[in-house]
């Protein structure tokens, strides 16, 4: 039986194929990244709602201002705590999982670097709450009208959660419309959630 004839630049385009440029493995992002994502988008939607919610029953801007930036420190506090603890629990399992597996111990070496950054994983996620805070803060800071401030809030809020959701799909090389979309369709949705219940609950205590 003849060979069958191998065409070198086949092999070369199938070899290039297989060694595409982007070799990142971006699950490694997933730590930092989720921690980032979720506390940006955690700060805009809870802060930027518990300013809608005090301006449902009390139009006065320093109400609103002093609501905010409340909710700013106690929530960046709040995220900090709570990763820090919860990628901590993390670790000291995946550490004792290590030590109890006693045949594998190159293999536990190289996959020490791999474990999870309870610090990082914290200063992420409140660094990101606080940024995202400020937004619905600087929107009202120095408008008066208060249906403009309420509009301006939405408006600010909107942008940037778009801009978050979209920067999340970016870094993790996720689907950029769908990603988007989902964030800001949810934050629209807490922040109506709240307006409501609070106007609802407002106006039933004054009568």
């Amino acid at each position: 039986m003849a060979a069958i004839p191998i065409d070198d630049s086949v092999h070369h385009q199938t070899t290039l194929e297989l060694e595409p440029k982007d070799l990142f493995d971006y699950s490694k992002r997933s730590q930092w990244l989720r921690a980032a994502v979720l506390g940006a988008n955690d700060g805009l939607v809870s802060t930027a709602s518990l300013m809608m919610g005090v301006g449902a029953v009390k139009k006065d801007m320093k109400a609103m201002i002093l609501t905010g930036f409340a909710g700013l420190v106690a929530g960046a506090c709040s995220m900090a705590i709570g990763e820090f603890v919860s990628v901590y629990s993390q670790l000291d399992i995946e550490v004792a999982q290590m030590k109890r597996d006693i045949n594998r111990r190159d293999i536990v070496k190289a996959e020490v670097e791999n474990l999870p950054n309870p610090w990082q994983a914290a200063a992420a996620s409140a660094l990101a709450f606080s940024l995202g805070a400020i937004v619905p803060l600087l929107a009202v800071s120095f408008i008066k009208p208060y249906k403009t401030r309420i509009l301006v809030v939405v408006i600010a809020v909107t942008i940037a959660l778009a801009v978050f959701g979209w920067l999340g799909a970016a870094l993790g090389r996720a689907p950029y419309v769908k990603s988007t979309i989902r964030v800001v369709v949810g934050g629209w949705v807490a922040m109506g959630i709240t307006y409501g219940l609070t106007s609802l609950i407002g106006i039933e205590a004054i009568h």
